[in-house]
Parts: C-alpha cells; sequence; structure tokens
C-alpha cells in the first residue's frame, strides 16, 4: 500500500490473511457454538467475521470430520450456509476444554503487528487543523486569542497538551471542543487483538462510536474484523490508576482488555483533573514519558511478558493546581504544550454574559452587569471566572420561576443568585 493511501482492510482471500492457527480458529469455532446453540454456517462465519468460504474449508468440514459437529436442520434449500449444525457430545468435551484456556466468543482477532501497521497507516492520514477550522472547531467559546492561537500548533502536534490555570475558566470545555472536532474523521480498528494466542479486547462501545459504514455480513470486499469508528475521545478523571495503563485481565474469562490509552489510539486522551488521582502526579507522569516520546508504549501481559504497541495518541493534562505542586521542571519539559488559560478579562466576560443571557432567555443588561461587577466582584476582590455567568444566569432563572415573573439582570435578582451561589472562602 504508497504510504499516503487511505488504510482499508482489505478482503480476506486466504487463511493466510487471517494470520492465526487453525488449531486457534477450531477452539473459537467450538467456543462460539457452545455458547450459541444451534447456528447455520453463515451464522458462524458471521460471528467469527470470516468468509464463509474459509469457514465452511477450514472449520465445518474440520469440526464435521472428527464428529464434534452434526447437521440438525436445513433452514434453506438452497447452499450449504443455510444447514443448522450443533455441537455432538464429543463437541461439547471440546468446546469445555477450549474454554478452560479462554472464554472469548467474539469476532476473530487480528494479529497485533497487523493493527500496529493500521495505525501507524492512518496516522498519516490525520487531519491538519487550520486557523479557520479551529475558530469553527471553538466557537462555543469565548478565549483570549493569544490562547487560541496556542492551541492550535498544540493540536497539529498530536502529542501532549497541558492546560492549567484557575478552575471554571473553561480548560475541560476546550478539550470537550477539541475532542468533537475530532470526531468529524474516522478511522478503522479491529474487534480485538490476537497477543502470543491471547486476546486483547480492543473495541469498546462505551468509546467507540461506530460509523453508519460498516461491512455487511456477506461482503467479501474488505476485512470484517475491523469497525470503523469515529476517531476516539476518551475522558478519564480521579479515578485513573496506573493499573487502567495496562492490560487487564480476567482470570474468570481469561482474555484481556485493552487500557484507556490503548482504546483512544488515533483520536484523544483527557485526562481531567490531573493532579487529583490516588496516584502521586510523578508517578503518573513517569508512566507518560516513553510513550510521549517514542510513539510505543509497553503492556505488560499476566505471564510477565511485555509486548509493543502503537501509541498514536493526542493525550491533554488538564489541571486547576499550580504546576509548581504536581511535578518539577524536568518532568514539564517533557511536555510538549503548556498552555495557561486564565481568567477572563471584562470584555471577554461581557461577551459570555451576552452569549449566555440569550441562550437562558434573560434580556441582556449592561447596566445590570455593571451592578453584578461591583457589588460581587470589586466589592469582595473575586476574581472574574468564564462559568460564573452561565452559573448565576442559571440561578436567576431558577428563582424568577420560583416568584412567577420573568428572568431578568435586576439588582434584586443578580442579588438573590449570588447570595446562594457564591461562598466566602
Amino acid at each position: 500500500m504508497p504510504p499516503n493511501a487511505t488504510f482499508v482492510p482489505p478482503p480476506i482471500q486466504s487463511l493466510r490473511d487471517v494470520g492465526l492457527p487453525v488449531l486457534w480458529l477450531l477452539d473459537l469455532a467450538l467456543r462460539i457454538f457452545y455458547f450459541k446453540g444451534y447456528l447455520t454456517g453463515n451464522q458462524l462465519a458471521d460471528a467469527m467475521a470470516l468468509p464463509f468460504s474459509l469457514v465452511e474449508e477450514y472449520i465445518l468440514e474440520h469440526l464435521k470430520r472428527e464428529k464434534l459437529l452434526e447437521v440438525k436442520a436445513a433452514r434453506h434449500r438452497i447452499g450449504v450456509g443455510g444447514f443448522e449444525y450443533a455441537l455432538t457430545s464429543e463437541g461439547l468435551r471440546r468446546a469445555r476444554e477450549a474454554l478452560e484456556r479462554s472464554q472469548y466468543a467474539g469476532p476473530t482477532p487480528v494479529p497485533l503487528h497487523v493493527y500496529t501497521q493500521a495505525i501507524r497507516q492512518q496516522a498519516r492520514q490525520r487531519t491538519i487543523v487550520t486557523e479557520r477550522e479551529m475558530r469553527q472547531a471553538l466557537r462555543g467559546l469565548v478565549l483570549k486569542e493569544d490562547v487560541f492561537h496556542r492551541l492550535g500548533p498544540a493540536v497539529n502536534s498530536g502529542s501532549s497538551i497541558f492546560l492549567y490555570g484557575p478552575p471554571g475558566n473553561g480548560k475541560t470545555s476546550i478539550a470537550q471542543a477539541i475532542g468533537r472536532y475530532l470526531l468529524r474523521d474516522t478511522i478503522y480498528i479491529p474487534y480485538a487483538l490476537y497477543v502470543d494466542g491471547q486476546v486483547v479486547v480492543l473495541y469498546d462501545p462505551l468509546h467507540h462510536h461506530k460509523t453508519n459504514n460498516q461491512a455487511p455480513a456477506n461482503d467479501t470486499s474488505r476485512d470484517r474484523r475491523w469497525v470503523q469508528i469515529h476517531r476516539p475521545f476518551i475522558m478519564v478523571g480521579g479515578e485513573l490508576t496506573l493499573k487502567d495503563l495496562d492490560l487487564i485481565f480476567d482470570p474468570v474469562t481469561k482474555y484481556y482488555q485493552a487500557p484507556v490509552q490503548v482504546k483512544a489510539n488515533g483520536g484523544m486522551l483527557l485526562v481531567d483533573d490531573f493532579g487529583r488521582q490516588q496516584v502521586p502526579p510523578k508517578d503518573l507522569l513517569n508512566r507518560w514519558i516513553v510513550p510521549l516520546e517514542s510513539r510505543v508504549d509497553y503492556l505488560t501481559m499476566h505471564t510477565g511478558h511485555k509486548i509493543m504497541v502503537p501509541f498514536d495518541v493526542l493525550v491533554v493534562f488538564s489541571t486547576n493546581l499550580p504546576p509548581k505542586d504536581l511535578v518539577d521542571e524536568a518532568f514539564l519539559r517533557r511536555l510538549r504544550h503548556k498552555i495557561h488559560i486564565s481568567d477572563p478579562g471584562i470584555e471577554e466576560f461581557r461577551e459570555i454574559c451576552r452569549r449566555v443571557t440569550k441562550a437562558k432567555g434573560i434580556p441582556y443588561s449592561e447596566r445590570g452587569l455593571a451592578y453584578l461587577l461591583q457589588e460581587w466582584y470589586v466589592k469582595y476582590n473575586r476574581p472574574l471566572r468564564a462559568t460564573h455567568p452561565r452559573d448565576l444566569c442559571n440561578h436567576v432563572v431558577d428563582i424568577a420561576r420560583y416568584r412567577g415573573i420573568k428572568p431578568a439582570m435586576t439588582p434584586e435578582l443578580l442579588d438573590a443568585a449570588a447570595q446562594v451561589y457564591f461562598v466566602d472562602m
């Protein structure tokens, strides 16, 4: 494939294209029959995400020859794919043996080296953001121009961004807006990976969103072991631990779940509230040093064996804590783009108020804003925060509904809203 060609999983034309041992595929078929019960040949091929011709030649024929399968019925008069099969008593015994090795019974996995090549190919296809596109992506936010112009190059780096500054100024909103921009693009990922006889489940419907361009069951023009998704945007917070960044082995099912950064490959991972995890920030950042610099990650299997996987992730760290309280200067140098999200100025605050009041159906009032600033900010030496207009307007709406009046930026309603919103720290 030419280096800049658009990646599409090529069709499976032979057993060699599958890349897995026949004995392993037979075990997978036995497990699928064990859980499903009765299946036609076409249904088995669909469950394994393989062409029926290969399933018939290498799997069904072998299982029938070994008397592990028997024909129960013919659902269709035409075609052997319509014959319905079930496990024999010997087939059930062999299926239980297969289940002791692993209980995975999903689409046929893709070898790790094939996945690695595909991720690298799709990394070269990543869309480069322009200033115009960034303005479109961040149009719902009010940002200072210098901050805006730092974000675009940071996104194009595809590496790491460190957003820091006081709470309530939109760091998470900025990251989410960038994530939504990335979601416009699509990539292919396999449902699962095959690593030294083990299965690592990669596709996660909680984090991966399928496109409408999926291969139908009878499509042989591309490898159906792959699913087309929007580039992933995954957000983790204070619950993140070091264990979440390695392979997760289930001793009952005997297969792995991919960690969050692997599920985020090709997209973006937001580590929100960085510094508030149960893991010390230095330890967490230490875990990222090699992947961020080399673009590969090393994961440990339960046997102790380490595997290398691609690391094509834009990692965004967002924190309200002062950087000096988190890590030292040497660590911060390893984060490629450091962007301070400061408090809004008067003009930014005014524009946020205009947008929020319009969205909430509250008539905007310059006099009301001046009153709010003087009585609740200047008098208390309180810093402006980008989230304050939204929160205060929500309180104005709640209070006005309770009183049976129309919401407005009057001193009475603004005072009532501020009294229940602000806390003297």
